[in-house]
């Protein structure tokens, strides 16, 4: 058995109790233990810090989108970030402790930055995308900071963390 948990065997074993530990989990989530009941909808909402977590990621993905020229990608990882804003708004329209609601602060300190944001990059504007992507990353650790999350602070990535994507437009169509 020792030689079994060494290496690429450790690996595998790892990565296989990893699966039934998720498959069982979803198995029984569907479920309340003391009932047998159905889970509210409400239970398969992301909490706000994993949809602040897929936002992170699309504030990143754009900045490198528009580093790259690649005006498509930026567009997408924009709609995305939108996206994540409206549902953040939807779902976590209040959070605790925050003086400032969610529902309030982002249509009021997001809403602007991003359109800004939207028309740079609708006219390929190197400069311009630059301006607003600043911009908008204010208006995030300035929302921070009213919701009591400042401690949270965003700026421009200095590193690709994600070397498996190409950020530069694909070659033109032959």
């Amino acid at each position: 058995m020792r030689d079994v948990m060494r290496g690429p065997y450790l690996m595998a074993w790892i990565i296989t109790l990893s699966v039934l530990s998720c498959a069982c989990g979803q198995i029984s989530a569907p479920f309340k233990a003391e009932s047998s009941t159905p889970v509210s909808e409400k239970a398969n909402v992301p909490e706000l810090g994993e949809l602040m977590m897929l936002q992170q990621v699309r504030h990143t993905k754009l900045w490198l989108a528009g580093q790259a020229e690649n005006w498509a990608l930026a567009s997408y990882e924009l709609e995305e970030l939108d996206e994540g804003f409206d549902a953040i708004v939807e779902f976590h329209p209040t959070h605790k402790g925050s003086p400032v609601d969610p529902k309030d602060a982002i249509p009021r300190m997001i809403t602007q930055p991003l359109a800004d944001l939207k028309d740079a990059v609708t006219s390929r504007d190197g400069e311009a995308f630059a301006q607003s992507y600043d911009a908008l990353t204010t208006a995030c650790n300035n929302c921070h900071q009213a919701t009591n999350f400042g401690f949270n602070r965003l700026q421009r990535p200095e590193t690709n963390p994600y070397p498996d994507q190409i950020f530069s437009p694909p070659p033109p169509p032959q």
